[in-house]
């Protein structure tokens, strides 16, 4: 069964809000086995809504709406669906009575606009809604052509329920998933398993990788990027938890052989969980000295429970006198190489190990401000060290992006390394 997700609002079109409904509804059909294909938002158009639940009635066959249905002139799916299927509305003596009842229960009367919110499209059935006015719609609407290669039924269950949040999340479940299952679906599993990467680009990670990733491949393997960690998606179907497992268990296993000392994490981890996770483990501290990431390393890893005890402290150096005054670099070394070079961050992160009394140090430079000027380098060149205690070791990279990308990057790198240290992944490093 292949679904579609329609977002209903024009505070969604505009910006003003974010679409978290789609998030939530694509995850937990996926739980239940009904991968989704098609995120939709539109705005409150008539004509637009109808032009959007037409596409989606012909292309999925389980389409999931959220919104409209509340008593306001700009609430439009009721009309929508009728128009869609070329039906009339009519009037559910039962849900009017118990909107009636809310408002009683409430010691309001009931507006005579409310009355709305009991109408639904001739063919459709009401979903309960105990916390709320607005009744969910639950109606199958034929396809204006059926495909049998392509759909698995000649009519596509259309689904509209609440924008409010807790509304929505009751009604799915209490509502739609027992009347999906009933129709012989959402009865198995889609499970994901996310492996985080770093230290290689995408097309590079995907050359070790094409026959994993190809198209059709089961289990599917996706690859994302973000801010220059490459995830790499492991989508399994199957009747059970326990059989999904069984097809990304060799998979993953596969993924961690080609990547090796590139793999870091699964799921939510990010580097600076890793590193703090390791630090505990082996019972080492750490401390930073950081020039372009600004002192965004120590907040990453100060925001973790528990960091006080593996994490001593920041120097945070920007210029040239701080990085002599307060971290003892040599000022005939800045003088002979420049601020940005691998041998400053090497002398910065030594004497922040000593400063702090830590196991070990690492810091950052280079130029992420797109003002800097520098003859020697262009802007995004970056350099990170470690010092540990058999000595200091240092990489350095050249990022694109803006300076907010350049530092969120960088802070990757030399958390990176520290990583690579504690695992005893890079010789060289040890």
């Amino acid at each position: 069964m292949k679904s579609e997700i329609i977002s209903i609002g024009s505070e969604l079109t505009t910006g003003q809000n974010i679409d978290t409904h789609s998030q939530w509804l694509s995850k937990h059909l996926g739980e239940i086995g009904i991968p989704v294909a098609f995120h939709t938002t539109v705005s409150d158009d008539l004509a637009d809504n109808i032009s959007v639940f037409r596409a989606a009635v012909d292309r999925a066959d389980l389409v999931v709406a959220t919104g409209g249905l509340g008593p306001t002139l700009d609430d439009l799916t009721r009309e929508v669906l009728a128009k869609t299927a070329g039906v009339d509305l009519y009037e559910d003596s039962e849900s009017l009575k118990f909107i009636e009842e809310l408002f009683r229960r409430r010691n309001r009367t009931m507006p005579e606009r409310n009355r709305i919110q009991a109408q639904f499209p001739k063919g459709s059935e009401p979903l309960a809604n105990p916390i709320g006015t607005a009744p969910g719609i639950w109606m199958p609407i034929a396809k204006s052509s059926f495909d049998a290669t392509k759909h698995s039924m000649p009519e596509t269950i259309v689904v509209a329920m609440p924008g409010v949040p807790s509304e929505m999340y009751r009604m799915f479940y209490e509502q739609v998933v027992p009347r999906l299952q009933k129709l012989g679906q959402g009865s198995g599993v889609l499970l994901e398993r996310k492996i985080n990467t770093f230290g290689e680009g995408e097309s590079a990670l995907e050359q070790r990788l094409v026959d994993i990733t190809k198209r059709g491949r089961v289990p599917e393997v996706g690859i994302t990027a973000s801010d220059a960690i490459i995830s790499l998606r492991i989508i399994a179907r199957g009747k059970t938890r326990e059989e999904a497992e069984a097809q990304i268990a060799p998979t993953e296993q596969l993924i961690r052989e080609r990547l090796g000392s590139l793999v870091y994490g699964t799921g939510s981890d990010n580097l600076q969980d890793i590193v703090m996770q390791l630090l505990k483990e082996k019972k080492k501290t750490i401390a930073t000295a950081e020039c372009v990431t600004s002192g965004l390393i120590a907040h990453r890893l100060g925001q973790i429970s528990g960091s006080r005890n593996w994490f001593r402290g920041a120097i945070v150096a920007n210029n040239r006198d701080w990085k002599i005054r307060e971290l003892g670099v040599p000022e005939e070394l800045i003088a002979e190489v420049g601020e940005v070079d691998g041998r400053v961050a090497e002398a910065m992160a030594i004497s922040c190990r000593q400063r702090f009394q830590t196991d070990l140090a690492i810091s950052t430079i280079g130029l992420a401000d797109p003002a800097a000027i520098n003859e020697n380098h262009p802007v995004g060149t970056v350099y990170c060290a470690i010092a540990h205690p058999q000595g200091v070791y240092s990489t350095h990279f050249c990022w694109l992006g803006n300076q907010q990308e350049i530092q969120s990057r960088c802070a990757h790198l030399a958390l990176n390394l520290a990583r690579l240290y504690l695992q005893e992944m890079i010789p060289q490093i040890i």
